[in-house]
């Protein structure tokens, strides 16, 4: 869309299906970097990935022509795709369908990146149940149980 200005900023959150901690340290960094990889290749910018085993938080800034149910399907879609093919694990890596995606000011894009940078350091303290749900009040999203991730409790 030529002379189309805008800034877009999502934070995206999905979990591994059922929850389960998949996402090794073996490989977590490589995962992140292709994601990265994954944002440039649709024309996108990344800001930020990073997560814990079970979930991955996403900062990017969208281009309008992009919906961002399309960039999270593609997201996704590939990045599975390069877990399976690569056999970082005895059996089939799928994300949970959904997630959150939010919109985020410009303002607070810096708060966010520090946000996902400190995943690890934050769920010492929040459970991503507790996260999570934050995130849908904080964005105005009265949660329906029936469309809520798996949540366990104690897995970190």
């Amino acid at each position: 869309m030529p002379n189309t200005f805008s800034q877009l900023y999502i934070h995206h959150v999905s979990a591994v299906k059922y929850r389960q901690a998949l996402i090794l340290p073996e490989f977590e960094e490589r995962l992140h970097h292709y994601i990265i990889g994954i944002i440039k290749e649709l024309n996108q910018t990344p800001i930020q990935v990073n997560g814990m085993p079970d979930h991955i938080h996403i900062a990017a800034r969208l281009r309008p022509a992009m919906a961002p149910s399309v960039f999270v399907q593609k997201v996704k879609t590939n990045s599975s795709r390069w877990i399976n093919a690569n056999g970082f694990l005895p059996r089939e890596f799928t994300w949970q369908t959904g997630g959150g995606i939010f919109s985020v000011s410009k303002t607070h894009v810096d708060a966010l990146t520090q946000y996902i940078k400190n995943q690890k350091k934050h769920h010492k303290k929040v459970s991503f149940k507790s996260e999570y749900l934050k995130l849908l009040r904080n964005n105005g999203i009265d949660p329906d149980d029936d469309f809520l991730p798996e949540f366990f409790e104690g897995l970190y």
